[in-house]
Parts: C-alpha cells; structure tokens; sequence
C-alpha cells in the first residue's frame, strides 16, 4: 500500500502552476485528467457529462473527447459557456467527433446511465446558486451511476463542507487527494475515491495518508479513510497523441 500526499487547495493550485511552468502543458495536464477518470470506470450506456466554465469543465470536454474517440455514447450539458483555452480546445476536438452540446434546463439528466461531474472545482466554498444548485439536485435524484472529477460539486476543498453537494458513486481525484475528501463530512457524499497521478510535481509536502498498522506513520498523518483505494491511476507519462493514433 503505498503512502498519498494530502494536501491544501492552495498547494494543489501552485503545484499546477509550478508543473506548467517547468515541465508540461495545462494542456497535456488536461488530457492527462481525463484519461485518468477513463481509465477508472467501465463506460457502458449513455454518459452524460455536466461541465462548468473552469478547468474542471475542461476535464468534462477532453473526457468527452476520449469517450467518442474510443466508440463510447456521450453528450455534454453545459452550465457555463466560459471556456480557458485548454478547454476550448478539448470543447472543438469533441465536437469534432461529434458529441452533442446543450445547454442545462430541467430534464436534461434524464435517460442517461452515468452521469459525469464536472462543475465545480476544489476552489469552490460557500453556497450553490442556480442554476448550479437545481443541477447538482437533479443529479442526485437521476438514479444514475455519478462519477464525480477532482472533487463533488458543492464541497469545500480544505474542510470537506458542504450544504449541498453531488453525491457520487466514484470520485476521481486529480493529482493528489485534497484535505477536505477525507473528512468525515466527505463520506456523507463520496462511496468511491481513487487518485489520478497526471505527473504534478508537488509544490511542498504537507500530510500523507497511511494504511494504518502498515507503516510507521509520520507526525502529519492522516487515517486513510475507508473510501479511499491507495493505489493511484498512473497516467503521469500519457500525452494527446496516444489517442490520435489510436
């Protein structure tokens, strides 16, 4: 069982940053993501993907991209029309493949066997507004399998809080686990918790997380949580073209 890094949403963004900076693109870093939540579910059905307009939601467009480009059903339902450029980027290729593109009204989770979350990332605090708040309800109340990126929509990356958040069968964390995933709170929302290693180059170390009874454990660590699968999705060598030239 290996050891994970737990850390702050602050070291999270400037271990980002930092990786963009010395050593590989936001771009790359993106498809990275993506393919690590591929690689960690069996994508059968109709998969609806929700995105929001930051860096999350382009996690949402490059998954939609390797689902279509892999023979899998999708379509993205769209709660912003804000883009960055990597995932505008991600937003043409998938439309190039021909994924369907709608903006969200009530409704528009339903018939679909897996729902995808990508809304709201680990900066997120405070409350939902609408129309984020009807959306994460009625994913909740879909009935579908609900997988859940980097974090559930709706909860505090450091604390774990939330008043109302996505509740998912699976969630993909991306880099390392962020502090508020192993909370209590956290197991209210999260069944399933698996890491994606994308190959971010760790800004500072801050907790670890330990099988307890398995390792001498540092003064920082943490209990792992029974939610947690310790051993990472390694993707940290994975580039775009792989899946160009497959």
């Amino acid at each position: 069982m290996k050891d994970l890094d737990c850390i702050s949403v602050a070291n999270m963004r400037e271990s980002d940053r930092l990786t963009i900076e010395r050593f590989c693109s936001g771009r790359t870093l993106m498809y990275r993501a993506a393919l690590g939540v591929f690689r960690a579910a069996n994508w059968e059905g109709r998969t609806v993907i929700a995105v929001g307009g930051g860096n999350n939601g382009g996690d949402g467009y490059a998954l939609a991209y390797i689902l279509a480009g892999n023979g899998h059903s999708c379509r993205i339902v769209k709660l912003s029309e804000k883009l960055t450029d990597e995932s505008a980027y991600y937003a043409k290729l998938a439309a190039g493949l021909g994924v369907p593109m709608e903006p969200y009204a009530p409704g528009t989770f339903a018939d679909c066997d897996t729902i995808v979350d990508c809304l709201l990332g680990t900066g997120f605090q405070g409350s939902l507004r609408e129309p984020w708040l009807s959306a994460v309800e009625e994913i909740n109340a879909s009935g579908a399998r609900v997988i859940s990126v980097d974090i559930n929509s709706g909860m505090n990356g450091d604390t774990g809080e939330a008043e109302t958040a996505v509740r998912s069968d699976l969630t993909v964390t991306i880099g390392f686990v962020k502090r508020g995933l192993v909370t209590e709170n956290a197991g209210r929302y999260v069944k399933r918790l698996v890491v994606a290693d994308i190959g971010i180059v760790l800004a500072r170390q801050e907790d670890k997380i330990c099988a307890s009874g398995e390792t001498e454990l540092p003064s920082v660590a943490i209990a792992c949580p029974p939610w947690l699968e310790q051993m990472p999705i390694d993707v940290r060598s994975a580039s775009e073209q792989e899946l160009e030239q497959a």
